[in-house]
């Protein structure tokens, strides 16, 4: 086994403990999308424990961790781990998001590690080839970084910040 998949399944466990059982019937402990509305849960529902997407998964918020080719969370938080493909959150998002392409359109509150990775307002690590911030309280490790108001520098390569 692989040291990336022992971490990942340390992290699975440890959310799963950290998170117990739903406080109400608008959350769920775990979620199976095969893509939306394909999926044992609606949207709708806040799922709070493990969200395993084979090709599209879509609900309001996360807590925990989410895994999948297309994870989305839409008007909620996500608060966790996210890994797959392309991990899109249309709110905030805090902990770490490990896609390809991971896009938040809220505040960013953590690292995004991925090919590109594009947040409004990010505070925390961006580590990837193409970094997009409109604005930062953190570092842009990569090829490309774009920080649109405040940055060190508006573009530059290599290294960005703003503190």
């Amino acid at each position: 086994m692989t040291r990336k998949l022992m971490v990942l399944g340390g992290v699975a466990l440890v959310a799963l403990m950290l998170v117990g059982v739903p406080a109400s019937a608008q959350e769920k402990p775990i979620q199976l999308a095969l893509f939306n509305p394909v999926q044992l849960f609606p949207e709708a529902i806040t799922i709070k424990g493990l969200r395993l997407n084979m090709i599209y998964g879509r609900n309001v918020s996360v807590t925990g961790v989410d895994l999948g080719l297309v994870n989305h969370t839409t008007t909620g938080p996500f608060l966790g781990y996210q890994w797959g493909a392309v991990g899109m959150a249309d709110s905030d998002f805090t902990g770490w998001q490990d896609c390809f392409v991971n896009v938040t359109k809220g505040t960013m509150e953590g690292f995004q590690s991925g090919l590109v990775n594009h947040a409004n307002h990010v505070s925390g690590v961006q580590l990837g080839l193409v970094n997009y911030a409109v604005t930062m309280h953190g570092l842009q490790i990569g090829l490309v970084n774009i920080i649109k108001q405040g940055g060190q520098f508006p573009v530059f390569p290599i290294v960005n910040w703003s503190f």
